[in-house]
């Protein structure tokens, strides 16, 4: 609320219409569909499906917004989508059982990302990102937080379980760090490169979870290594040329 009350003055008012649109799809939506779906998914299909971000946003770009497609580009788009689903099998992080409703909210979640990166980049380029996300939040935490209060038992778990305090602790760890932070970063890399490089990042979770691992004593088999590296072979095709509008 006071970043968002101090640059909203400063926000010229027809770029006003597309931070609050960014808002509602870019995290509001995803948010609740991500909830949704991992109450019936595990993780790792979860984020297989997840994987789909960069190849979404670089049709979103082609469709909707005039972004002309280079084979390199592409080529770097499937490469690490590749990468990412064979990293993931490969170090079997679940059982990978497919329930086709709650997949669909996933990958929906990934096709509204891909329309708010887009959006950012070709309508919000010049906007500072900390406005984006302050002024983003502040929208749609007006409809979540009378959600949140009226039509949950969120007060009944804070107050009346014993564990309550310590886990809403956690979740605001999660929504400051993971979510206002890195999404500020996010959009100051969509700004500074372009929507598919930067939603390339996704790649990165598989490969990030197995160097945690690796850290902790856990044993990968060398595929998984490759697979790694068939990602980062695949984030550098994706920005070896930058995607221009025409």
């Amino acid at each position: 609320m006071p970043f968002a009350l101090k640059w909203i003055r400063k926000i010229p008012k027809q770029k006003i219409k597309y931070i609050f649109i960014i808002g509602v799809i870019g995290t509001g939506i995803p948010a609740f569909l991500f909830a949704a779906a991992q109450t019936h998914i595990d993780s790792s299909l979860a984020g297989i499906l997840n994987s789909l971000t960069p190849l979404f946003t670089m049709l979103a770009g082609f469709l909707f917004f005039g972004q002309k497609l280079r084979w390199l580009n592409v080529t770097g788009v499937f490469m690490g989508l590749l990468g990412a689903v064979g990293l993931i099998y490969a170090t079997n992080y679940g059982s990978l059982e497919l329930n086709f409703f709650y997949s669909a909210l996933v990958v929906i979640a990934t096709m509204l990302y891909a329309i708010q990166s887009n959006m950012i980049k070709y309508y919000l380029n010049e906007i500072n990102p900390v406005s984006i996300v302050s002024i983003g939040f502040f929208f749609i935490g007006i409809p979540a937080g009378i959600l949140l209060l009226f039509f949950t038992d969120f007060t009944d778990k804070l107050l009346g379980n014993e564990n309550g305090l310590s886990a809403f602790l956690y979740v605001a760890i999660l929504g400051v760090f993971a979510s206002a932070i890195a999404i500020t970063v996010y959009n100051k890399l969509v700004q500074t490169t372009n929507a598919v490089f930067a939603s390339s990042v996704t790649y990165f979770v598989p490969v990030l979870a197995l160097i945690w691992g690796v850290f902790d004593g856990e044993k990968f088999p060398l595929l998984a290594f490759l697979f790694s590296g068939l990602i980062l072979a695949g984030v550098f095709l994706v920005n070896k040329k930058a995607v221009k509008p025409n």
